[in-house]
């Protein structure tokens, strides 16, 4: 049990050591300087990402998921961050046509940055992992299905949180203080 575990962090640790650091940091600027954050994942990739909606909550931003009730309307100045590993998602393609239409800017984060919704978003961060999308083709490792990328969105997605705080100035007692009571 054990070696699979120290396995399964190796895989971890190769997807996060071929980051882009340009495309981290533009993330973070990104996630920065928006009005409103709007999130938005299917699946695993959905639970990851409202990680990452529920620490920029925790940070003071503004931050919904969509399909939310209290979602409020995005436009100029807000920002739609999606995750689509394997860069296809037709959901994903018609969220980001109407946060584009409404002004908005988008961040897609994916495995495949030359999938439909990488090429038409404004930034993308990509994580170099694999998917359940081609995890079809030769030995997939000990991570099964698409378990890579989306175990590599959280860790990429912690970074983002912590450079993002740092930018911001934010200290981590005041993220503390916005986490629930009601658990």
């Amino acid at each position: 049990m054990k070696s699979t575990v120290l396995a399964a962090l190796e895989e971890l640790r190769g997807a996060c050591a071929a980051l882009d650091d340009v495309a981290m940091a533009a993330a973070v600027d990104e996630i920065a300087s928006a009005k409103r954050i709007a999130l938005y994942g299917v699946g695993r990739e959905g639970l990851q990402i409202k990680g990452l909606c529920m620490r920029l909550h925790h940070l003071g931003l503004s931050v919904s998921m969509v399909g939310d009730m209290t979602t409020p309307p995005i436009g100029a100045g807000d920002l739609l961050v999606v995750s689509a590993g394997p860069g296809d998602f037709s959901t994903v393609e018609a969220l980001m046509e109407v946060a584009r239409d409404a002004g908005a800017r988008t961040l897609v984060v994916t495995a495949q940055p030359g999938g439909r919704a990488p090429l038409a978003a404004d930034r993308v961060l990509t994580i170099p992992a694999r998917t359940m999308a081609d995890d079809r083709d030769g030995p997939t490792g000990v991570l099964p299905m698409g378990s890579l990328f989306e175990g590599a969105e959280f860790v990429v997605f912690e970074a983002l949180v912590i450079s993002v705080r740092e930018r911001l100035g934010i200290d981590p007692a005041d993220m503390r203080a916005r986490h629930t009571n009601l658990e």
